[in-house]
């Protein structure tokens, strides 16, 4: 069985103090939890160097929110791949709703960004996903299809396989997002791995998607239950660390039902 992805992005939120106590909280639970799940934590940029400073001897994963493509150059207010490497973050986020949003990233620029960091050790965690309005007309599978194809444009079979893919709904994501039945979930997830197979007839069963928009504590396990949800990527319900903590006791009880059932 591969390892269950489990992940938070804090997006503008915690001080350097907040987060290194959130941190070293975290790295205390999950100190032998559980070798079947992959934990990963995305802070703010000034929290970057604290953070990974606590979880330095951890399996705890460090990311960060955004990179420029380029190693260097004037790119004011922007952040290089060499500077995240140097610190030793191990993945990426990128194509993040909010960035499409508010500051006008597209598939075009993201494919540019994928390669750096992969060219950086960067895993990039590619977050794809449509507008309520693309749902509306029944076009999410075309706009998904054409955001993997542009994104992942000429990464070959062997960097593909240190990619993730977050499916988000962009409507599913903040204060006022609804998250999706798990039926809609279901669908898209399993589109989503065919086209990861057209691309990657090789590995494209491999590739880990997780799903992120909303989940809490309680549909995180019928999320994770669902064909080809490999993890989850969590927003508000993970910021406070006893609901994550719950969300990852029942995670590893769900991983222990799992297996119980291969024995038998």
């Amino acid at each position: 069985m591969n390892k269950v992805i489990i992940g938070t992005n804090w997006k503008m939120h915690k001080s350097i103090a907040e987060a290194k106590t959130y941190t070293a909280e975290l790295n205390e639970f999950f100190e032998g939890f559980s070798d079947d799940i992959e934990l990963f934590i995305i802070p703010p940029f000034t929290a970057l160097a604290p953070v990974k400073e606590i979880l330095d001897t951890s399996s705890i994963l460090v990311g960060a929110q955004n990179m420029h493509w380029e190693d260097e150059g004037a790119y004011t207010g922007e952040i290089s791949p060499v500077h995240l490497e140097e610190l030793g973050i191990d993945l990426i986020e990128l194509g993040h709703s909010e960035r499409r949003q508010y500051y006008n990233e597209n598939d075009g620029d993201l494919n540019k960004k994928v390669k750096a960091a992969l060219n950086h050790n960067l895993r990039p965690l590619i977050c794809i996903g449509e507008l309520m309005e693309h749902k509306r007309n029944g076009i999410t599978e075309e706009i998904l299809s054409i955001q993997l194809k542009t994104i992942l444009k000429q990464i070959e079979f062997e960097s593909a396989k240190d990619i993730i893919i977050a499916y988000e709904p962009r409507w599913a994501i903040g204060v006022s997002g609804v998250s999706p039945e798990p039926f809609y979930v279901q669908r898209i997830h399993q589109f989503i791995r065919e086209q990861l197979i057209q691309l990657y007839p090789s590995i494209g069963y491999e590739i880990p998607i997780l799903y992120g928009g909303s989940v809490n504590t309680e549909n995180a396990i019928p999320l994770l239950n669902l064909d080809h949800v490999n993890g989850l990527f969590i927003g508000r319900a993970a910021w406070n660390i006893d609901s994550f903590k719950e969300i990852l006791f029942d995670v590893r009880e769900l991983i222990r039902e799992w297996k119980c059932e291969d024995e038998r």
